[in-house]
């Protein structure tokens, strides 16, 4: 009779809706739960053994991207200069503009953030899972330690922090290599065009993309942490977090662009 129940509310859409939407909001609750621990456990940052995690973590998701971030910086810059520049020709100011719209507004917070998720959301996941099905978590409850301040403190500011200096790295590469091919292509003043774009930038774009750069590192440590303390004892169950924590990390990073592109523009 219960499996009878059950396949009726499956091949029903109205319950399967309201499933979905209560699975949602259990999700929205207990991340922001999780969200208020952290930021009551934030003292506990000054304590040794938390700050080395934090410097690990920090060496992982920071300087290990450098790489890959610089190297998408310089050929975005030079993809976006080109385009411009078969579009509308010589035109150094609309050059400028375009950068500023694309690279400042939305590229550099939105391109780091997918760096970060590919490299960063899918390995503490599995971490934190492993951890959990082991039964490390567990063994560090019994020690009187709390599993939010040694494990998901040091991740969530670590990524954030991170979140904010690559966006700008990436973003001043890009920005760079832009200048850098316009200058050359349609033979103008390399200083001029510094002078003449940092007249065009407006504080809000700077407002706005540091914003999103803190939001995205925010919501993708949350949202990582968040599936790898939510695993049972099954080991088949960490590539399935390690996979949602990508796909709800990715969700929650284009959500939270489109609000505040919303919001502030």
């Amino acid at each position: 009779m219960t499996n009878v129940r059950l396949l009726t509310k499956m091949k029903n859409p109205v319950l399967r809706l309201q499933n979905y939407i209560g699975t949602q909001g259990l999700f929205v609750r207990d991340s922001v739960a999780l969200v208020g621990r952290v930021f009551f456990a934030l003292p506990v940052i000054v304590k040794w053994p938390v700050r080395k995690a934090l410097l690990k973590q920090l060496y992982f998701t920071g300087i290990q991207s450098v790489g890959p971030i610089g190297v998408m910086g310089f050929l975005a810059g030079l993809i976006m200069v080109m385009q411009v520049s078969n579009l509308v020709g010589r035109n150094e100011l609309l050059t400028l503009q375009v950068l500023i719209w694309t690279v400042v507004r939305e590229l550099g917070p939105l391109l780091t953030a997918i760096v970060i998720v590919g490299r960063s959301s899918s390995a503490i996941a599995s971490e934190l899972a492993a951890m959990r099905v082991n039964g490390e978590i567990k063994n560090l409850q019994r020690m009187g330690i709390s599993p939010v301040s040694y494990l998901v403190v040091p991740r969530m500011v670590a990524m954030t922090v991170t979140g904010a200096v690559l966006t700008f790295y990436f973003q001043v590469v890009a920005i760079g290599t832009g200048m850098a091919v316009t200058a050359w292509n349609i033979d103008v003043s390399l200083l001029g065009e510094v002078g003449h774009f940092f007249e065009m930038l407006s504080y809000l774009e700077l407002f706005a993309a540091l914003l999103k750069s803190i939001c995205f590192g925010m919501l993708v440590s949350v949202v990582s942490c968040y599936y790898g303390l939510t695993v049972k004892r099954a080991m088949t169950e960490i590539p399935v977090a390690a996979s949602r924590a990508v796909m709800r990390s990715l969700l929650a990073v284009f959500a939270c662009d489109g609000l505040i592109t919303v919001l502030v523009f």
